[in-house]
């Protein structure tokens, strides 16, 4: 009988090396896959409990004045753990902890066989949305009474084992057969377990018909695909009735529903454009529900007319959220039955060849490629998507992704034995069939610029967050290269010598051996390098001399340098230009070695499939240099150096992307299809929508243009406070403007008790005011997050935000828009500066540059539209229902002082304004935001 000890501490702190000791320990024991016995006491630890774990635990110094010390109580504690399994949530901590305090007290440190349910869960049940206890227990709906307190945690934690146990018990015989192989790369002692598993599937007749066992692999059987053939004859007034009416389908379907009088407006407009064959922009401000208002009328005109809706988002979170929050609530709702697919770009599905490939090499993988795979083979069983997304993989399993993607799997070869189980060939296949193809504006880009390839054909679209469409559409049409990126191209086809891919090759195939050779390719790789790393340490030096003419360093530290005609007159440039002649000339040496291997019939398919895939990434590379870095005159195009301020010689990034889209979006989209519908919270300018149409090419005479007010009453809920005694940076006194902003921050903390956004245009100036804080703040009153500081991802930040009382978030780039806090949550937004792009930025200093040269004003008609929107976006973090309520702070006075300062202020939401001294403003916010207490 295996014998398994779960146990879990509480300390003073994270770290015994600084002193931290153990103030409680919860122990159970399971025998026979049951729970048989368990112990816990506090400890007292001989010095204060801070204040931070008091809160968090509820264990303050009274609580352990008269309980024992470790040392009373570390033999019955070992005694327990003899011949068993050591358990817990996160083994390094805990068992370290306890190793450091057994020596301390006389005892050998424990050498038990371990197992980590945190491993343990990301290995069998990946797609959870996180791994901490607490959430891992909600997701599996087991009861976790007393989090944070060490029986409790405890209890869970084997409440948890047990139930990976039976889903490690469930997996089929291939899947175990190859975990086994990984096993001993893991944390975990799990060859116990697999064999015990193993052996019960030898013995088992029965089979899950679920499961496709093919090549070694295990994964979950794809269904059928049907057509459905459906009349509707209902009108859409009647349609829209069923759905919208008092006590209609979508109140009966969504708990607290709030009545949004836009919605229908919005729906009602969209099918109007559609029957007409007209675009739209519509302007759905906060609150308005915009995705039920534009998937309802696509769906019934989809359907109805058996032509295909695409809609399109920014970001893949947003398309996830569309596919499993709203369409499952109108699949409920709707009395007919349509079909939806969801659409990613190849890179993001999972390639079943190439995993069969990559599981047979095992000796040369770390931890995080072990973990990697053995994450994927439980998914495979389980996935009926193969959409990587779905997936939190460990940050060094990335690589073993790439590598693993469809990016390269050529999904049209019907020959091939995995053609049957392409998930990206099923996607395409489930798009054809769909009524409503739901994908994000880099692949509707990428479709549009490639000719339309990449997704089935379609005439009728909805563009949500419409105000990214252009700066995603540059990207796709610009390029980027990158010493990184190059150099690991040219390291997977390797030097020639022993052990890598180019060697292989060679020497598999007796019909290559002639054609090149080993030192020839060896020498040849050599050189490659040699001039990548010159050609890059070049641009890095070139760069650092002009920089004090003409310096811009970005948010995140790197040194912007916009290429201009002049710099071809420089003869340091002209070394740059030859330099990349001499890496052009090896680079198509290089692809003339992988052409060999290419139209040579006796190499193995795979082989031939590798070699064009890295022909073709070295022949874009050649001709982005030669963009880039020798053509001298280029039309409506930027071309710009990013190098990193204090990194290596060689860490430059090169970009070109065209100023002015409008033409070409034009002529290649919006002439081209039916009706097109842009939506957003931010697509006007004080009322007007002619930025955001120029910008795009819409045909005026074409566009509908609809504004759709939102639901929230935000002179009751929002008041916007303007202080007009802040330093002026324009006079050079920055430190001075900072000090004010955090004397700013530290009082209307007081007011909303924390719960604050603070939103930045300068990362510099975010770490300023951050450290500031740090010094003056009560930190063990207030929990200060910065991004950039605090570690995590934007979303982790997010949560630990509304997990704290009285949080303060200090957000730049990404926070001005997506961030969704609702409630008291969030009680103050504040922007410390309106967030014009900087003057110096490359793009829009090639962009400036031709307006003027049109004879426009570029401040006009390029800067404040842009700032206008984002500053719009900021604003509109603060209120999300009906119920919220909060404040607005805006530390830069030229949105009062400046003539221009009205564009933003009638841009927003009617809000009454307060402007003036910080000491008078303050006073009538504390007066305004406690009335709601009352």
């Amino acid at each position: 009988m295996t014998k398994y000890v779960v146990f879990d501490l509480e300390t003073t702190g994270h770290s015994p090396n600084n002193g931290d000791k153990i103030i409680e320990i919860g122990i159970v024991v399971i025998e026979d896959f049951k729970i048989v016995a368990d112990y816990t006491t506090l400890l007292n630890p001989g010095k204060p409990i801070p204040p931070f774990i008091t809160n968090l635990t509820g264990i303050d110094d009274k609580a352990v004045e008269s309980a024992p010390c470790f040392t009373d109580v570390a033999s019955k504690i070992t005694s327990m753990f003899k011949d068993s399994f050591i358990i817990a949530h996160n083994v390094p901590f805990d068992l370290g902890f306890l190793n450091e305090a057994l020596p301390e007290a006389g005892y050998t440190m424990l050498e038990n066989l371990v197992i980590d349910t945190v491993e343990l869960a990301r290995i069998l049940i990946p797609q959870a949305p996180s791994f901490k206890l607490g959430q891992l227990a909600q997701y599996l709906n087991i009861t976790h009474d007393d989090p944070h307190r060490a029986l409790s945690d405890a209890y869970v934690t084997a409440k948890l084992f047990l139930a990976l146990k039976e889903k490690l018990f469930s997996l089929p015989f291939e899947t175990v057969q190859q975990l086994m192989k990984i096993e001993t790369k893991l944390q975990s002692n799990l060859e116990h377990l697999l064999t015990q598993h193993l052996e019960l599937l030898r013995f088992s007749s029965s089979t899950n018909e679920e499961i496709v066992s093919f090549h070694g692999l295990a994964f979950k059987k794809q269904t059928d695909l049907r057509n459905q053939d459906i009349k509707l004859d209902m009108a859409f007034g009647e349609y829209l009735d069923t759905i919208y009416a008092p006590k209609g389908g979508l109140e009966k379907s969504i708990n607290n529903f709030e009545s949004r009088p836009g919605q229908q407006r919005m729906s009602e407009c969209i099918f109007d454009s559609f029957q007409s064959k007209q675009h739209a922009l519509i302007e759905a401000e906060t609150g308005t529900g915009k995705s039920f208002a534009y998937l309802i009328p696509a769906i019934y005109h989809a359907v109805r007319t058996k032509k295909r809706v695409v809609v399109s988002t920014h970001t893949t979170q947003l398309q996830s959220q569309l596919l499993n929050e709203e369409i499952p609530v109108l699949k409920r709702l709707l009395n007919f039955p349509f079909q939806v697919a969801l659409m990613k770009g190849k890179q993001h599905y999972i390639s079943l060849e190439k995993v069969e490939r990559e599981l047979s090499k095992y000796d040369a993988d770390n931890y995080d490629i072990a973990l990697t795979k053995a994450m994927l083979l439980v998914w495979l069983t389980e996935t009926n998507t193969g959409d990587l997304d779905e997936i939190n993989f460990p940050a060094g399993g990335y690589s073993f992704i790439r590598k693993v993607s469809t990016e390269s799997e050529d999904y049209t070869n019907p020959h091939s034995p995995w053609f049957t189980y392409s998930y990206y060939h099923r996607a395409r296949k489930l798009a054809e069939h769909a009524d409503i193809v739901i994908l994000n504006h880099a692949l509707l880009c990428t479709d549009v610029f490639n000719d339309y390839q990449h997704i089935p054909s379609y005439d009728y679209a909805i563009i949500d967050e419409g105000h990214h469409l252009e700066a995603v559409a540059s990207q796709h049409c610009g390029l980027k290269l990158d010493y990184v990126h190059l150099l690991y191209t040219l390291n997977q086809i390797g030097s020639g010598g022993d052990g890598n891919w180019l060697a292989t090759v060679r020497n598999t195939y007796p019909a290559l051996q002639s054609a090149f050779t080993i030192e020839a390719c060896g020498n040849l790789f050599n050189d490659l390098k040699q001039e990548v790393d010159d050609l890059f340490r070049g641009i890095y030096h070139y760069v650092h001399k002009k920089r004090y003419n003409r310096q811009n360093v970005s948010d995140i530290g790197r040194i912007q340098y916009r290429i201009n005609h002049e710099d071809f007159e420089d003869r340091f440039w002209n070394t740059i230009q030859d330099m990349a002649a001499r890496l052009r000339y090896l680079l198509q040496k290089q692809c003339a070695v992988l052409t060999l291997i290419e139209k040579e019939t006796e190499v193995d398919i795979h082989v031939r499939d590798e070699a064009k895939k890295l022909k073709d990434i070295l022949q874009q590379f050649h001709e982005s240099i030669h963009h880039m870095l020798i053509t001298r005159n280029i039309e409506n195009d930027v071309r710009w150096i990013e190098a990193e301020g204090g990194g290596p010689k060689n860490a430059v990034y090169l970009y070109s992307e065209p100023t002015n889209l409008s033409a070409l979006l034009e002529d290649s989209f919006f002439l081209k299809k039916k009706s097109i519908i842009l939506t957003s919270a931010t697509l006007s300018i004080k009322g007007s929508f002619s930025f955001i149409r120029s910008q795009l090419g819409m045909p005026k005479e074409r566009t509908v243009e609809e504004r759709i007010a939102s639901p929230f009453d935000y002179k009751e809920q929002v008041r916007l406070f303007i202080p007009n005694d802040f330093p002026d940076i324009k006079q050079g006194d920055l430190d001075d403007f900072v000090y004010s902003t955090c004397e700013a921050i530290v009082s209307m903390a007081e007011i909303t008790k924390g719960r604050m956004l603070v939103l930045f245009t300068s990362y510099e100036m975010l770490k300023q005011t951050y450290f500031f804080l740090k010094e003056t703040m009560n930190t063990e009153e207030y929990y200060l997050i910065a991004q950039g500081l605090s570690s995590g991802s934007r979303e982790r930040l997010k949560k630990n935000f509304q997990t704290f009382d009285k949080a303060i978030l200090l957000g730049t780039s990404s926070f001005w828009e997506g961030v969704d806090i609702p409630g008291e949550d969030l009680s103050c937004v504040m922007i410390v500066r309106l967030p014009f792009q900087p003057p110096n930025h490359p793009v829009y200093e090639a962009k400036a540059n031709a307006l003027k040269e049109a004879g426009k004003n570029a401040f006009m008609e390029l800067a404040l539209p842009n700032a206008v929107i984002r500053f719009k976006q900021g604003f509109g973090r603060l209120i999300r229902s009906k119920s919220d309520r909060g404040i607005v702070f805006v530390c830069d006075a030229r949105i009062k002082k400046a003539r221009y300062g009205k564009y933003f202020l009638e841009s927003i939401p009617d809000v009454q304004v307060s402007y003036g001294n910080t000491s008078k403003i303050m006073d009538e916010a504390s007066i305004w935001f406690n009335k709601k207490s009352d």
